[in-house]
């Protein structure tokens, strides 16, 4: 008789709490591993997608929309002139007039100043949402609602949404990646899974102010354990956690599953990751077009070309950011230095998407937290505007080429179309296939949801 054969002891074994462990033991003897379906496993849309993933190039800062994407005369004809200032105590400043050029471009007749000639050159490509506002004109605050939704409590990432409702399609590889991620302003709750189970937190590579090409995943790998025994290592552990009787499930089971879950990626991990952070690979060509080597370009280059890698190994969500856009004073010199670090790598990253057929499913967006002013900030800056603000979006769902909503003559106010943060969200995941008042999680008694109770999908930018 076998030593697995059915026996009154042996059945009380398989089916008591204090035997859960019998079940792993037998199931790793004789060979079978166990199979689950993980949290990142591939989950069905709400209804079918235009896009399946999102590359996020966040300018984080707040950079000037009316030296780059905002073209408005008024403010040239205006410079200098006081504002005129209706009620409150505030003193009237003056407006201040770009100091580069605009110009239009393509079929859509989109206007980019001179600062950004490789963005501009895709002008055909990209839906610019002009009328976006958020709640808090302060960086903190106003990072953390358009990641998360919330700018008071510590609530998931719109990646970590996404990934919960998706799952992803690689399962050797993290369905979020947030790639050289802020430390400062916001922090890790920008790309926290917060209350939503550990899996769907984003795996960060880099951190804020780091040179991209000497960043790596640490602890990767094993030094200690063969690849074959850490298998049956796994294989014994995930064994014992499935095999436990459904009468001892707590609450902490879906902490501990997470915590098997994220071993058994990290496993998968092993191989994926440094053959994707290896970019000896790519062509010379490829380098060259995104910039790659050049000391102005690297290390954004570097950031743009990785999250297409990671996109087309089958990332749900990447997100690269670039701080520093933040220009109460040195707005000239900054913004040439800021944008000279991220035109190219923007430009061929559209350009990459495209030739390689990948544009057709992924979604990138372009931004920041927030616009700048009108007038002047001193002599040379631009403060915080939060009523009107754009946004540009590229490739799968949107209709290329198209203009959403008006700003007055300085750019400042909606005139046209008014939308806000929860809007894009709401958009966002529309596009993937997702219905934000449908993608829930059930926590501290009530469903929760990224949007909150609001937001409304834009429509008329939708292909």
């Amino acid at each position: 008789m076998s030593f697995f054969a059915s026996s009154p002891r042996r059945d009380w074994l398989k089916t008591s709490a204090c035997g859960f462990g019998y079940l792993a033991l037998a199931n790793l003897l004789q060979g079978a591993r166990p199979v689950q379906a993980g949290p990142l496993a591939v989950k069905q849309p709400h209804f079918t997608p235009l896009a399946k993933r999102v590359i996020f190039v966040f300018l984080q800062g707040a950079p000037s929309h009316l030296d780059t994407f905002e073209y408005k005369p008024k403010l040239y004809e205006d410079d200098g002139k006081f504002e005129t200032v209706t009620g409150g105590t505030g003193n009237p400043r003056k407006y201040l007039a770009p100091q580069w050029d605009f110009k239009q471009y393509g079929q859509s007749g989109h206007w980019f100043s001179d600062l950004i000639p490789n963005v501009a050159a895709h002008a055909d490509k990209w839906t610019i949402i002009r009328t976006l506002r958020t709640d808090i004109p302060n960086h903190p605050q106003a990072v953390l609602q358009l990641h998360t939704g919330s700018h008071r409590f510590t609530r998931p990432s719109i990646g970590s949404w996404i990934l919960y409702g998706l799952g992803t399609e690689n399962q050797e590889l993290p369905g979020f990646i947030a790639i050289n991620p802020l430390a400062r302003v916001g922090g890790v709750q920008n790309y926290s899974n917060a209350f939503l189970p550990a899996a769907f937190q984003a795996t960060r590579i880099g951190s804020e102010g780091q040179d991209i090409a000497t960043a790596k995943l640490n602890h990767i790998t094993n030094p200690r354990l063969s690849g074959d025994i850490q298998r049956r290592q796994l294989d014994l552990l995930g064994g014992l956690n499935g095999g436990r009787d459904q009468r001892v499930v707590s609450e902490i089971d879906p902490q501990l599953n997470s915590i098997v879950d994220s071993y058994e990626l990290a496993f998968r991990m092993q191989e994926a990751v440094p053959r994707l952070l290896d970019l000896s690979t790519e062509t010379k060509e490829t380098l060259d077009l995104y910039g790659v080597g050049s000391p102005i370009t690297d290390n954004f280059a570097r950031q743009c070309l990785l999250a297409r890698k990671f996109s087309e190994a089958g990332v749900r969500f990447v997100e690269v950011c670039d701080p520093g856009w933040d220009h109460h004073t040195n707005l000239r010199s900054g913004m040439v230095e800021r944008t000279s670090a991220i035109d190219r790598p923007v430009g061929a990253l559209l350009t990459d998407l495209e030739r390689r057929g990948l544009l057709k499913d992924t979604l990138v967006v372009f931004g920041g937290e927030f616009g700048r002013s009108a007038t002047a900030q001193g002599t040379d800056g631009r403060d915080h505007s939060v009523h009107s603000f754009p946004i540009l979006l590229a490739g799968a769902g949107v209709k290329p080429g198209l203009s959403y909503g008006v700003t007055d003559d300085y750019g400042v106010h909606c005139v046209d179309k008014k939308s806000h943060i929860y809007d894009l969200q709401a958009t966002i995941l529309h596009l993937l296939g997702l219905d934000h008042e449908q993608l829930t999680f059930e926590y501290g008694g009530r469903p929760f949801r990224l949007t909150d109770v609001f937001g409304n999908v834009l429509d008329e930018i939708v292909a």
